[in-house]
Formats: structure tokens, sequence, C-alpha cells
């Protein structure tokens, strides 16, 4: 069998080419009537088929045997997943903050170990969102994943995960993110043992770069910081299972071989990584703040963006620093990578996660209210620090375990509840 070694190709939503055997993709036709080396075409299709050029996205892929050589389907256990209508409890509009959430410690493998926090929306009407958490100790065994239901931004927050996909390999890193559009299956390896993060499946369009408008044709995230994997493929005839999540269920197949046996592929829908900290982070040299959007690596056109606060300088003049009190239209999930946010003194920790939903006042504590409107204002390098916020206009609706969990801060009104009056007519 070829080897797994870790190559990528750069891009963002390029059309990629790729083969692990010399020869493997046709030329010239994407489905001959004898491909290559005696293997199937199978194309993938991550659109309608008739959306314009620029957002229809499709591969082509050349594998061992086609997709369908599975036996059929029972229903599985769902455990903590959970997906719309979102209605198991009703959404209160207090601010929500939960400690790191645990590692099992039993055997637990990544599908095992996804938990579902809060969510919008219904996987049906292919509108919304949904956000979990996901805490393993094992690699997966011959065992595979696929969500129907919507695309995966997967945020790594303690130890490597190893995505083995229908189309290769990325490995990803606490720092790092990747992204598996809707049916492509994987495997996750764990090379470090037990591994923490954060998912966001958007039921709706996939996730794309933003729109820099006035800032022109640089910043932000580069399409070029993006990679792909190369093809590399699983020839192995042992009995595994496909574990499918389709309309919000689990599902179960058994099949005899890995489903991993793409040996080529070409087009623009395909897994992807992104290291963070080639973000180029955009922000004032006078005076005020901009508002968070400038911080936005990938948006949805469903409403849902991935946003991050890595390491920056501050050096605006006569401002209030840490992001300001607020209340918004949009709905807000936290979550903290490593080090410190620096709204929060205290109580958000890494692998914990905050929720601020619709008007929902929220900004800085009492201790950094106090220390920030009083602080020289000097220039300043924020270090030792990676959150990201999951915002969407859609009114994220906390799960029962979300709610009744042991991890939650029911303390966490308190951080606000020294704020002094110095109001001085």
């Amino acid at each position: 069998m070829p080897s797994t070694e870790l190559r990528y190709q750069s891009g963002f939503g390029n059309e990629f080419a790729t083969e692990a055997v010399t020869g493997a993709l046709p030329v010239g036709q994407n489905a001959p009537q004898q491909a290559p080396l005696g293997l199937y075409a199978e194309q993938l299709s991550g659109s309608p088929f008739t959306a314009p050029r620029a957002i229809n996205r499709r591969t082509w892929t050349y594998r061992i045997r086609p997709s369908v050589t599975h036996k059929p389907y029972a229903e599985y256990p769902a455990g903590m997943l959970r997906s719309g209508p979102f209605d198991e409890v009703p959404t209160p509009p207090n601010q929500l903050r939960w400690d790191p959430f645990p590692i099992p410690e039993a055997s637990t493998d990544f599908v095992g170990g996804l938990v579902t926090i809060a969510g919008s929306g219904d996987p049906a009407g292919q509108t919304g969102v949904a956000v979990h958490a996901y805490a393993a100790n094992a690699s997966m065994q011959a065992r595979y994943f696929y969500n129907a239901d919507g695309e995966l931004l997967i945020v790594p927050q303690q130890g490597r995960a190893r995505f083995a996909t229908e189309l290769g390999v990325l490995e990803v890193a606490p720092g790092e993110i990747c992204v598996i559009p809707r049916g492509i299956k994987f495997r996750v390896d764990l090379p470090d043992g037990a591994s923490r993060g954060y998912i966001c499946e958007c039921y709706g369009g996939p996730f794309r770069l933003p729109e820099l408008g006035a800032i022109g044709a640089n910043g932000l995230a580069n399409a070029r910081d993006f990679l792909a994997p190369v093809a590399a493929f699983e020839d192995s005839d042992a009995d595994c299972r496909i574990v499918a999540k389709f309309l919000g269920k689990l599902w179960i197949a058994e099949i005899d071989h890995s489903p991993l046996d793409v040996v080529a592929w070409h087009g623009n829908c395909a897994p992807y990584k992104y290291d963070l900290a080639r973000f180029n982070c955009i922000n004032t040299v006078s005076f005020d703040h901009p508002d968070p959007s400038i911080y936005t690596v990938l948006t949805s056109p469903s409403g849902v963006d991935f946003a991050i606060f890595p390491p920056r300088w501050l050096v605006a003049e006569h401002t209030f620093r840490p992001p300001w009190f607020h209340r918004n239209l949009m709905n807000e999930f936290m979550g903290l990578i490593f080090g410190k946010y620096d709204a929060k003194a205290e109580g958000f920790l890494p692998g914990g996660a905050s929720l601020h939903n619709c008007m929902s006042g929220h900004g800085p504590d009492a201790e950094t209210y106090e220390r920030a409107s009083t602080a020289e204002l000097k220039p300043q390098r924020l270090d030792d620090t990676l959150a990201f916020m999951f915002e969407t206009q859609l009114v994220l609706r906390p799960t029962r375990y979300a709610l009744e969990s042991r991890i939650l801060q029911h303390e966490y009104y308190e951080c606000w509840q020294g704020l002094k009056k110095h109001f001085r007519p």
C-alpha cells in the first residue's frame, strides 16, 4: 500500500489534481469507458448541479471499489450528539459559560466523544448550525464516519488529530483548523493520545473566504495558506463499519473493505486545513474599535462566521481596549484554545466555552474593566492567547446536556456584579 506520508497542496477552492499511483488519473475525460488501472470513476457533488461556476463544488474520484458496496444501514445510538430542531429544553436569555469539557475515562474515539452544546435550524431544511465539542482518548479502529447533514469545521484544542479522509490525510494540531465537506468519509487517529476540541456543523452553504471590501486584495486569511491533502489510499479487505450522520441521527453499516480507497482525484470539493498563526490581523492604528468582523477567517452564506482573536498589537489611543460592553443581533459561541482572553480576568479556561445569545448584554468582567479603564495607553502586545468565535444570526439553543451538565458555571453572572457606579454629574 502506498505511504500516507503527510503532503499537501495549497490554495482555497482550487481545482486540484492528484494521484497516489502514476497513471491513475484519466486525461481529458472524467469517466472513460474503462478508468485507468482498473479503478472505478465516481463523482462527489458538494453543490447543486446548476450552481454558478464560482461556487460549484465537485470532485471526481478514481477508487478501487465504488461507494455503493456496503450493507444496509441500521440506526445507531447517537449518545450525546443532537441535531435540529433543538427543542429539548427552553432556551434562556442568560449568559452561559462552561468549564473545559472532560476527557472520558473509558476508551472513546472521535465519534463516541461527540457532545452537542447548542444549535439552531434543522438539517432537513439545510438551514442552521450546530455546535459540538469532541473529547476522545482512542483512535478509530476499523470504523469510519461521514456527515450528510453539514460541513464540519473542526478546531482542536488539545492533542493532534489525524484525519485520514477519502481524499488524503490531514494532521491538525491545536492552533490549526480543518474543514471536512459534507459526505466525505474519514477516520480520526490520535497521535498524542487524548484529544479535545470544538466543531461547527454548518447545515447551509459551505464555508468560504470573506470578501475584503475596502481592505483591498490582501489581509485576513490568504487563500494560498490553506492546504488540501494529496491522494493517499487504503487497500484493505478487512471488515469495517461506516457510521453516517443523516437527518440528525446516526446510522451504521458493514463494509468488507476500507472506504478510503481513492487512488486519484481531481476537483474543488475537498477537505482542507489552515494554520491560524498565518491570519493577518487588521486593526485600528488611531482610536476606537472596528467591529469584530475584521477577525473573520471563514464565512458561510447561510449566516455563520468563524472568527479568531490571536496574538496581536493593541495601539488605539484614548480607547478602552478590551472588547466593549455590547448587545448583538448576532449570537456568539466562544472557545479558548490556549492562554487567556483579554476580556476576562478568570473563569474562561482553555477547553471551555461561553455562549452569549441575541441581545443578551456581555463584555469585560469587573476586574478587567477597572484595570483597562485606568491603564497607561502605550503600545501593548497581546501574546499567549488564541480564542475563537462561532457567530451566527440564528439563536443558539443549548441542549439539555449543556444546561444540566456539572461543568456549567452557574456563578458566571457574578463576574459583572462588581461593576461600580461612576456617574458624576
